[in-house]
């Protein structure tokens, strides 16, 4: 943590440099474009959440702020009513032409769709689906303002088509509304020694060549790849650009070249830390030629990941990062919070004054975070922080809870709970991977009140130590093991607030959420949970 920013995590070191990441949380597969003199955008995968497509915000690459999203809302509507971590939206690629900010992305189970604004912060169209079928991903136009010609070009998923590791191009329309070909293969990647899982291309014209900036190896150990061609539809020669080398930047792909009115190029890319989803790293960018004086680009520090660059040219800006705080002021939240799939109505309550209110939905598997669309998430904001809110538990039926979780693939979460004889319990339940029901993590004790303050502390390999205070004058105890928290699909695990109840009629109460705090680094990271709970299941 920067010890004068008050945030999780910063990358800009305030004496001209930065550090990488630039975005230390779940940014998945970013893509970034110039607009004007020195604002930048950026934006990401956001799978089956909603709002999907966020729009972050820079004047300088280093310091991001999230100002919206693009997609209210995934369609069609009935396949997003639950949760799909491995649906939705699929790398993007954001781009700005004719005055309009354009976004193209691939959804494995639909096809390539697209929507567009007369600015950033819309509005934006209605998804339009440009290209129908299974397993087309990772869709990026390009206009090329030397012929007036527009193109499109995807990869494959083969978990949806069978078919992967190549890359197909079309003609399109300069609308972006209609292809205007069948398409053809313009990389195949088994025809390449060596190269697999090719996918995730941006197309860009520079120096009389087209370019396909695109990652291959996998997400965990790949690299970056560049190719180049004189004609869209190739042949293509390829070179390897970024690769881990003898970093600790595991498999560094997949993300977009930006040039500065400066004349300065960068590209962002991710990295994949497990639970903690992928990051997003800045890389220096510089344009060598080969023996036949022809343009390659290089990345990093020579092919490799850098750790700490000076930033940028241009004027110092203030640190910033994506905001994680919030009072719900007037009972709404900020943009960095997404439901679990689309929302549905009276899943919160307006008001006038500060905090959530979030609705005990009756739901038929309310024992499983895993399969409800009203847990609000949010993105773990670094490797080592504290996340803390308070909450009170109203007119509650029996058996409703409303907490704190961290989710993925396996779960954990502490909370107040109506039990069956009537008072408010504080629970602290969990479930592994191959579990399809919750089960204790520690005995629940009586909270009288109703109320009791939440908190989790992550630490590297986003393990996370749960904590409450039931306002019983013990202050905060630790609850229960550390939890290992779990990708969850293809995004990282998730921060969480929700409100369940089991099966019924009626309503079934509210949980009221508070003053929603991260912080850095844990007090300690290696401290083991109260030994009193270590024989607990």
């Amino acid at each position: 943590m920067n010890a004068t920013s008050g945030r999780p995590w910063t990358a800009d070191l305030g004496d001209g440099t930065y550090r990488n990441p630039v975005l230390n949380a779940d940014w998945s597969d970013p893509d970034v474009v110039r607009v004007g003199d020195d604002h930048y955008y950026l934006t990401a995968s956001s799978f089956g959440r909603a709002p999907g497509l966020p729009l972050l915000h820079s004047r300088d690459l280093v310091n991001w702020t999230l100002v919206g999203h693009a997609l209210e809302r995934l369609t069609p509507q009935e396949d997003f009513a639950v949760p799909r971590p491995d649906g939705g939206v699929w790398a993007p690629a954001l781009r700005h032409h004719a005055g309009r900010f354009w976004i193209f992305w691939g959804d494995p189970d639909q096809g390539v769709l697209q929507v567009n604004a007369p600015g950033i912060h819309g509005p934006w169209t209605a998804p339009h689906l440009l290209k129908p079928g299974k397993g087309l991903i990772d869709a990026c136009p390009l206009w090329d303002e030397e012929t007036g010609e527009a193109y499109l070009v995807h990869a494959w998923a083969r978990s949806r088509s069978g078919v992967k590791n190549r890359l197909t191009g079309h003609r399109m329309s300069p609308d972006g509304r209609t292809l205007l070909d069948e398409g053809t293969i313009v990389v195949d990647g088994d025809r390449l020694p060596g190269w697999f899982t090719l996918e995730g291309p941006k197309l860009y014209r520079h120096d009389g060549w087209f370019w396909i900036l695109a990652p291959a190896g996998s997400v965990e150990t790949g690299w970056q790849g560049a190719f180049r061609s004189r004609s869209f539809f190739g042949p293509y020669e390829e070179k390897v650009v970024l690769e881990q080398g003898g970093t600790e930047v595991n498999g560094p792909h997949q993300g977009g070249w930006v040039r500065t009115s400066r004349g300065e190029d960068w590209f962002l890319h991710f990295q994949s830390r497990g639970a903690h989803g992928r990051v997003v790293h800045l890389q220096p960018m510089r344009w060598t030629t080969d023996e036949r004086g022809h343009p390659w680009p290089v990345l990093g520090d020579d092919g490799t990941p850098v750790g700490v660059h000076r930033k940028p040219a241009g004027p110092p800006r203030p640190p910033a990062a994506p905001a994680t705080d919030d009072d719900f002021p007037g009972g709404g939240f900020g943009p960095q919070w997404q439901w679990a799939a689309n929302p549905g109505e009276g899943w919160t309550t307006p008001h006038d004054g500060d905090g959530l209110r979030l609705t005990c939905v009756r739901a038929g598997r309310a024992d499983d975070l895993r399969a409800l669309a009203h847990v609000l998430t949010q993105r773990l904001p670094a490797e080592a922080f504290t996340a803390g809110v308070e909450l009170r538990l109203d007119a509650a039926a029996e058996g409703a809870r409303a907490g704190l979780a961290v989710v993925g693939d396996a779960y954990s979460w502490i909370g107040l709970e109506r039990g069956p004889a009537g008072p408010v319990r504080l629970v602290h339940r969990f479930a592994e991977h191959t579990a399809d029901r919750e089960r204790d993590a520690a005995h629940p004790r009586d909270a009288p009140r109703g109320r009791a303050r939440l908190r989790v502390e992550v630490s590297p390999g986003a393990r996370c130590r749960f904590l409450a205070d039931t306002g019983d004058g013990q202050g905060f105890r630790p609850s229960g093991q550390v939890f290992a928290a779990a990708p969850w699909g293809w995004t990282g695990a998730l921060l969480g607030l929700f409100a369940a109840a089991p099966p019924g009629t009626g309503e079934a109460g509210t949980g009221v959420f508070t003053r929603y705090r991260t912080t850095g680094a844990p007090p300690s990271t290696t401290e083991e949970p109260n030994p009193r709970e270590k024989s607990r299941p």
